[in-house]
């Protein structure tokens, strides 16, 4: 009807001829003359089939798999590859191009009509926050890695946090937690998940679950109630999921190139932070996300001290005061060799726990048969075998002061100096490292390079204990006081006088008295 239309247009209105008509359509003039002496005439076209190709014998099959997998979850449905070998089987000799083009016009054209239903969903302020994990690749100290990105999304304002990990572990979901809190100064009502193992163990029907014990102890430190979404059903948290897509865009396209995973981060919360202060609310589009947040701030619960979040595991420290987590291996007291003590992985660091204390902490490492010493691990091993010093691998760039790291040196080319310098390094824990770097320091402008000396500076540093005044007894306390006579002495030489006997008898006497006394008391 359109090209109806266009015809007695230019024919009536601008006078073209039914030869320039022809041209320009690509009709003939017969046509075109049909067409200007009936206005009611409806054009027609014969329809055209499709000529039969090798896959039209197999259509009704492929449709009828095709039709099953719609009635399927997208993780389940099969692929386009998988649909082409199952034709090959059935006798398919067509090419795999052909089927992928039918199934690519099929759901163009809208393929078997779906009865699913998205309602949009509303929040209140405070309500409920989203959380899922996506997967994206970053250049972290010159190497093309992929990491793990942890979305945590607030519902009503839409504010937004996005934390990058080496892997997805529950160490890395509570750390995630805390600081998408911590950035927004408090705790929704409600979390909601999908189906995630660090955070399910089982699904059961409907929308009970079996919650990691765990993450069920985060959410009641944090107050606030976990609920997970159907399965495959991660519309349920479509704000989240859009998030990750549009997060793509923005902060991992082209590919961020950072020398640690901290520093990332930290460019991670500065981007979101500007995101929310630059975007629009998608509801409330004369606000920006930020001042949205604003207001749902103060709604907010309180947010509690930060929860203890680690994967524990309990192992046995090595005869080389060692314990291994991961692959890696990780150094502990000596005191502690041979002995079982739990290991506790942080999103960022290890501790070693034995008896209640922690007996150990490192950076956590993420590489394979890695092992990380503490030399202050092994200082009561040196005292027994100071000869290690030369090729123990925990003291291999050791990090000393450099007064000390001299000394050190100086005291090598002695014939006992190993020894002299692990009492100096005994002295340590007690002393301090400072006062024992000054010691160090001291020996050397000195050039008195001995252990004794340095063990007399650092006797020189303690403060004067304090004397504390004992009470008298107001027996033995003086009637007077004496005085400075030189003329007291001279008549001690001439001998005895009977008042000096006298008194001397009575002291005497007082002094046999109290001893009896107090041997009576004790008795």
């Amino acid at each position: 009807m359109d090209l109806l239309g266009k015809i007695r247009r230019w024919h009536f209105r601008d006078k073209m001829s039914i030869r320039e008509i022809a041209a320009k359509t690509s009709l003939s003039r017969n046509t075109v003359r049909k067409y200007l002496r009936n206005k009611d005439l409806v054009p027609e076209y014969p329809e055209r089939r499709p000529a039969a190709t090798k896959l039209t014998p197999y259509l009704s099959q492929l449709n009828a798999w095709l039709a099953e997998d719609e009635r399927l979850p997208k993780r389940q449905r099969r692929s386009t590859t998988q649909l082409f070998v199952a034709l090959q089987a059935a006798g398919y000799e067509g090419s795999y191009g052909r089927v992928a083009a039918y199934i690519r016009e099929r759901a163009r054209d809208g393929g078997t009509p779906s009865s699913t239903v998205f309602i949009p969903l509303v929040f209140a302020p405070g309500e409920a926050f989203q959380f899922d994990f996506s997967t994206e690749t970053v250049d972290v100290g010159g190497q093309v890695q992929t990491v793990k990105v942890a979305h945590i999304r607030l519902c009503y304002s839409r504010r937004f946090l996005v934390v990058a990990y080496p892997r997805e572990s529950q160490e890395m979901v509570f750390d995630a937690h805390w600081r998408a809190f911590q950035t927004f100064g408090g705790v929704p009502r409600r979390g909601i998940y999908d189906n995630m193992s660090t955070a399910v163990d089982r699904v059961l029907p409907g929308k009970e679950r079996d919650y990691n014990r765990r993450f069920e102890h985060m959410a009641a430190h944090y107050l606030f109630e976990p609920q997970a979404c159907n399965v495959a059903s991660g519309w349920e948290k479509g704000q989240v999921e859009r998030q990750v897509a549009l997060v793509r865009q923005w902060l991992f396209v082209p590919r961020p190139k950072f020398d640690t995973v901290a520093q990332l981060n930290a460019w991670l919360a500065e981007r979101c932070e500007a995101i929310a202060q630059e975007s629009r609310h998608p509801t409330q589009a004369e606000r920006t996300i930020d001042e949205v947040f604003q207001d749902e701030r103060p709604t907010l619960g309180t947010l509690p001290a930060m929860f203890d979040g680690f994967y524990e595991r309990i192992c046995r420290v090595s005869p080389s005061s060692l314990v291994l987590f991961e692959r890696n291996r990780y150094s502990v007291q000596c005191a502690w060799v041979n002995q079982v003590v739990a290991v506790r992985a942080y999103a960022d660091h290890i501790k070693v726990v034995a008896d209640g204390n922690v007996i150990a902490e490192h950076p956590r490492q993420f590489q394979r048969n890695v092992t990380i010493y503490n030399p202050w691990h092994y200082l009561s091993a040196l005292e027994r075998k100071p000869g290690a010093l030369r090729n123990g691998a925990p003291f291999v760039d050791w990090n000393l002061p450099a007064p000390i790291a001299k000394l050190q040196q100086r005291l090598a080319k002695l014939p006992n100096g190993e020894r002299q310098f692990v009492t100096i390094l005994s002295a340590i824990p007690t002393e301090g490292l400072e006062a024992v770097t000054v010691a160090c320091e001291l020996a050397l402008e000195a050039n008195v390079i001995t252990s004794d000396y340095v063990l007399n500076m650092l006797s020189r540093f303690r403060p004067e204990a304090k004397v504390t005044a004992v009470p008298l007894p107001q027996d033995l306390q003086l009637k007077l006081e004496p005085e400075a006579n030189p003329g007291r002495y001279n008549q001690l030489l001439k001998g005895p006088t009977p008042k000096t006997v006298m008194l001397a008898a009575s002291a005497a006497l007082w002094a046999a008295q109290t001893m009896l006394e107090g041997h009576h008391g004790a008795a």
